[in-house]
């Protein structure tokens, strides 16, 4: 075989190798990856579920303590000690002692929104809160925790107020919370490099100082809020988690909002996807480099086992090519093992006349040579020593072509002419075997591509195969030839015993004989089917008990690619 199929079988082999490595450890990846990756995203999307539910949690109660303690000031105190800017004074210390400043001030305003009572770091007695909108508010709600704003004293800040009824007027006891301390219930949420938490109002207005600037953000912000006017509903949720694109900074946002203040307030905390899951990503590409240095080990382990497979497939292919032709070559000693017996006897009649006319010329010699007509009569008795001579040397010369050593290249092969040569090698033995070997050959029959002496053999075991199943009794050995279906087919049809049709599946068995121990060694279909299947061609067979069998083989044509090697070669066809 050509280095062409050898280096095709180490690239099928190779790719292959590589399929079979591969595709289950591309699956085992892809599986445990996504795997691997649901189960880290959840487990991140509920540590931050869990982070902002406690954050917000710890600001209401921030601010739900902050109220009760106003609340409580004012159920205690009564108006007349609130009034009183000492007292008032006595209970601010005494909340900034207890709560760490929280509370900045402390002031109460009366109804018609005048601060009548003041203690604080600002100036902000006698000040008209009447068109506020925490005084107007929480006139209906009755405790009420403002916005951020900043209000008189032009600083952010936000307020909580406790209405007091007294004797039929209306009293509010207000208190500023230090926005600073506020402030860092959030600020302190952060997580990677871009989480960050902020609480924005109802119209997305920022309540807290976010520890960066969003203000490109903000429009987002505020859209963002609007879908979230159901803040009822969102508080039964408690959280609501969304990834969105935002559009200021163009990345893929983690978005996690709480409502908080009886959902007056969003607590929001966002974070990019990409530093969310950034240790995903790492064991991502981790996985990533791995599988492809994998793949590369893998690729140069298929490539080297390949060659080296080829390689061994080659050696293997050359030592059975030596076999068969080993095995062919025995064959056909043994073929000619068999032809000698009629060999011998072709050549013993022409040597017996040779010795006659030999004695002839001797006695001839002894009369004298120009006595009578002896003259003429020694040379006749010459001409017939030549004639049998040459028969001899024909007879040997066609054995001796036949025993020459098998040559296995493909050429041009005229069939005709090897039929005619194999059917006078066996000529002599169907003789003897009372066989009438006819040859019904077509004209202009093309030239096929075959190895010539091991057509010979094929040709040669076939008539000797048809010759024995006509012996003792004999009968007619037909060979033809014809041209089909773009094939050149010949036929070898005897009329002897045939084969059984349980011994037709196994003919071509090595080893597989019908004859009697010593007399064949089953080889002969074998080698047959060998060579034949070897040149590319086809054998079948036809038989029938006591009828006769029919072989028929049919042999592909020499086509151009024969040519081109021929001409390369500079070979052209046997005869």
């Amino acid at each position: 075989m050509s280095n062409h199929y050898y280096h095709g079988l180490a690239k099928s082999m190779m790719f292959t190798i590589i399929l079979v490595s591969f595709t289950p450890l591309l699956i085992i990846a892809l599986l445990a990856g996504y795997q691997y990756s649901v189960a880290y995203k959840g487990k991140v999307v509920a540590h931050l579920r869990e982070l902002v539910l406690k954050h917000d949690q710890n600001v209401d109660s921030y601010l739900k303590e902050k109220i009760a303690e106003i609340q409580v000031l004012a159920d205690v105190e009564g108006i007349a000690n609130l009034k009183s800017e000492a007292r008032l004074e006595a209970l601010h210390n005494s909340l900034l002692r207890h709560h760490r400043g929280d509370f900045v001030d402390l002031g109460l305003v009366n109804s018609k929104g005048v601060q009548v009572a003041y203690v604080g770091p600002f100036n902000l007695r006698g000040a008209n809160y009447a068109e506020a909108d925490w005084f107007k508010n929480v006139q209906e709600r009755q405790v009420y925790v403002s916005d951020v704003f900043l209000g008189l004293r032009g600083v952010p800040h936000f307020i909580i107020a406790v209405l007091i009824e007294s004797k039929g007027e209306k009293w509010v006891l207000r208190t500023t919370l230090d926005f600073i301390t506020f402030n860092k219930l959030v600020e302190d949420i952060r997580i990677g490099e871009t989480g960050l938490a902020f609480i924005i109002n109802r119209n997305g207005e920022f309540q807290t100082t976010p520890r960066k600037d969003l203000i490109k953000e903000v429009p987002f912000l505020k859209e963002l809020a609007a879908g979230k006017n159901e803040f009822s509903g969102l508080a039964r949720r408690r959280a609501s988690i969304s990834t969105e694109i935002n559009p200021a900074t163009g990345h893929e946002t983690i978005f996690v909002i709480s409502s908080i203040k009886n959902g007056d307030w969003l607590m929001v905390y966002q974070q990019d996807v990409s530093d969310a899951f950034s240790d995903l990503n790492q064991a991502r590409n981790l996985a990533a480099v791995v599988i492809l240095l994998g793949g590369i080990a893998i690729i140069a382990m298929a490539y080297l086992m390949s060659k080296r497979m080829a390689r061994k497939v080659e050696r293997s292919d050359l030592e059975k090519d030596m076999m068969n032709e080993q095995v062919i070559e025995a064959g056909k000693l043994a073929s000619v093992g068999e032809l000698a017996a009629g060999i011998a006897h072709e050549i013993n009649n022409p040597v017996a006349i040779m010795v006659e006319e030999a004695g002839w010329i001797q006695d001839l010699l002894e009369e004298g040579l120009y006595v009578d007509d002896n003259e003429r009569e020694v040379s006749r008795a010459l001409n017939q020593i030549r004639s049998q001579g040459t028969r001899c040397k024909d007879i040997t010369h066609k054995l001796l072509s036949f025993a020459h050593k098998i040559d296995p290249t493909i050429i041009r092969v005229c069939l005709n002419d090897l039929i005619h040569e194999m059917a006078e090698l066996c000529e002599q033995r169907a003789k003897y075997a009372n066989v009438n070997i006819e040859t019904s050959l077509a004209d202009k029959l093309p030239e096929v591509a075959a190895s010539p002496s091991e057509l010979q053999q094929v040709l040669l075991n076939l008539i000797n195969n048809a010759i024995d199943s006509m012996d003792p009794g004999g009968g007619d050995l037909d060979i033809a030839t014809r041209f089909e279906n773009d094939v050149v087919a010949v036929s070898i049809a005897d009329t002897g015993c045939g084969i059984p049709k349980s011994n037709l599946s196994r003919i071509f068995d090595p080893f597989f004989t019908t004859k009697p121990v010593g007399k064949g060694t089953g080889l002969g279909l074998s080698i047959i089917y060998g060579i034949v299947s070897k040149m590319k061609g086809e054998i079948t067979v036809k038989s029938a008990l006591d009828k006769g069998t029919v072989f028929t083989l049919k042999l592909p044509l020499a086509g151009l690619e024969l040519e081109q090697d021929e001409n390369s070669a500079n070979s052209g066809c046997v005869l």
